[in-house]
């Protein structure tokens, strides 16, 4: 087994889950984006890495895409050969290295046009990304993809606030919107769940919802096929988006996701 396919294996990632719709060479070759994608987010977050080893990871990523590798990993040459075989920018992938940068100190955002910035960086320029390797040729598939990416990053969000608060203290919802609905960092620190808590929660679940639909708007009819894997991504976290709002958005000390049953019959339905 590869070291790519070895990364890939362990994470157990709904992305990953979802390559099972691609045709076997772009398969593969996702396989070996994702295990970037891993390593470098990683790197951002595994606090058992000290700091500045992490960084100087990071740094090397970055230096080595911009300048080239001086020597090289397995999976430092697949990059390389998978930008240059699909004719890649390499500012997307830039774009994710400074992305997961950014969370290695404590951050904020004071409004939802600070938020998308981050969520571009960490999310979208995947999916820019993978609309290269899944064969997408329609340019409304690359606005899908920056589309959904903000739609899943918002959903991982609305998941993750716990486990986020948990790792450092981070806290990823807009500032602005603490203050519209008279809801506090403290209040976040502290747990304290009411409907407030719950009235902020909707508020960021109805916008991802509204980010789900735009993206579904721009599939254009000739890129449908290739865009199976990234359409039973969205499924499924459409599905925990809707998992959470059901149940009141009850995200301290839980951490929502669907049954594997239904993550396979979702792919079933997007392969099919």
């Amino acid at each position: 087994m590869s070291s790519s396919a070895e990364i890939t294996r362990k994470a157990k990632s709904n992305l990953a889950l979802a390559f099972i719709c691609l045709p076997k060479d772009r398969k593969r070759d996702m396989i070996t984006f994702y295990a970037f994608c891993r390593i470098i987010d990683d790197l951002a977050d595994d606090l058992d890495i000290p700091l500045d080893q992490r960084i100087a990871g990071l740094d090397e990523w970055r230096n080595g895409l911009q300048q080239g590798f001086s020597k090289p990993d397995e999976l430092q040459q697949e990059i390389i050969s998978l930008i240059e075989r699909y004719h890649i920018s390499k500012q997307p992938f830039l774009d994710l290295i400074d992305g997961c940068s950014s969370d290695l100190h404590v951050q904020r955002f004071n409004s939802w046009q600070d938020l998308q910035d981050y969520t571009y960086r960490v999310a979208s320029c995947v999916g820019v990304i993978s609309t290269k390797i899944f064969g997408c040729t329609h340019p409304d598939s690359e606005k899908y993809a920056v589309t959904l990416g903000h739609a899943l990053q918002l959903t991982n969000i609305l998941r993750d606030v716990d486990e986020d608060l948990l790792n450092g203290g981070r806290v990823y919802l807009p500032l602005d919107d603490f203050a519209a609905f008279q809801y506090s960092e403290h209040d976040l620190e502290a747990r304290i769940y009411d409907d407030r808590f719950v009235a902020m929660m909707t508020y960021q679940a109805d916008r991802a919802d509204a980010l789900y639909a735009e993206a579904i708007d721009l599939i254009a009819p000739e890129d449908a096929n290739a865009l199976k894997a990234a359409e039973a991504m969205r499924k499924i976290y459409q599905g925990v988006l809707k998992k959470m709002r059901e149940d009141n958005f009850q995200v301290f000390g839980q951490r929502y996701s669907l049954s594997k049953p239904k993550k396979i019959a979702i792919l079933l339905s997007s392969l099919f």
